[in-house]
């Protein structure tokens, strides 16, 4: 919280003087990225953002470093949950992290074969469990798991199961909040691979004098990103992404 305010980055600065750094590389999303533009500005300090976010709400990357890694984790969970909620024809809902994108449920939905994901981008809560609840019908499918975004609703997933147990209380409910599960553990593969690229390219970056730029990676090619743009401009969950979880959960 000291760094929000100006005193909490000049002690960041004497420090950085103190110990004779004169660049920084910076991982984190967009609270670390807004910070340290602060710095760059007010100490004309170089810095080069990495974007580490399990959240992979970052514009102008495909991917984030932990992303990958959480996805493979809520999936790995999923599927454990499903023997529960098809031995007992329940209706499981999950809750997932992403701060206040759906990112990482929507993904996490697709890979793990979910009757639905509800995330803030798209219609209302109630909207969206009727059109979960109406897929289960047409696949006649006793037993349901369907993945809700932290923030889809005030109160989370405990919340949608209020809403869904009043229009729906023929229905058996349990909810599953995974927590800090999501943000733990081994990396996957694709996550070490894309790190360590990136870190790379910020001490190119560094040596070719760039500065307050994001390392991204689009379509599989290391791309600098000023980070005003990062931080400023609003990456969209894509429309085929959804329009593919709808079919498949059919």
């Amino acid at each position: 919280m000291d760094f929000k305010t100006p005193e909490g980055r000049k002690k960041a600065y004497d420090t950085l003087v103190k110990e004779k750094i004169d660049a920084l590389v910076v991982i984190g999303g967009d609270g670390t990225f807004t910070g340290a533009r602060l710095l760059a500005q007010e100490y004309n300090v170089p810095i080069i953002g990495l974007p580490g976010t399990i959240d992979n709400d970052l514009w102008g990357t495909d991917s984030t470093i932990g992303y990958d890694t959480s996805l493979n984790t809520i999936m790995d969970c999923v599927d454990k949950l499903r023997d529960t909620a098809t031995s007992h024809e329940r209706v499981f809902l999950v809750e997932v992290m992403g701060r206040d994108a759906g990112f990482l449920t929507l993904s996490a939905a697709i890979a793990s074969g979910a009757e639905a994901a509800i995330i803030p981008e798209r219609a209302t809560v109630k909207e969206q469990i009727e059109e979960a609840i109406g897929q289960g019908r047409r696949k006649s499918k006793n037993s349901s798991i369907v993945l809700v975004q932290e923030h889809a609703i005030e109160g989370g997933a405990q919340a949608v199961a209020k809403v869904l147990e009043e229009a729906h209380p023929e229905y058996n409910t349990r909810v599953t909040i995974l927590g800090h599960l999501q943000r733990g553990g081994s990396p996957t593969a694709y996550d070490r691979i894309i790190a360590s690229r990136m870190g790379m390219a910020a001490v190119g970056a560094l040596l070719e004098e760039q500065r307050s730029i994001m390392i991204g990676i689009k379509n599989d090619e290391i791309v600098y990103v000023p980070l005003s743009k990062a931080i400023r401009e609003k990456k969209d969950v894509k429309a085929d992404k959804w329009a593919a979880m709808q079919v498949l959960s059919i």
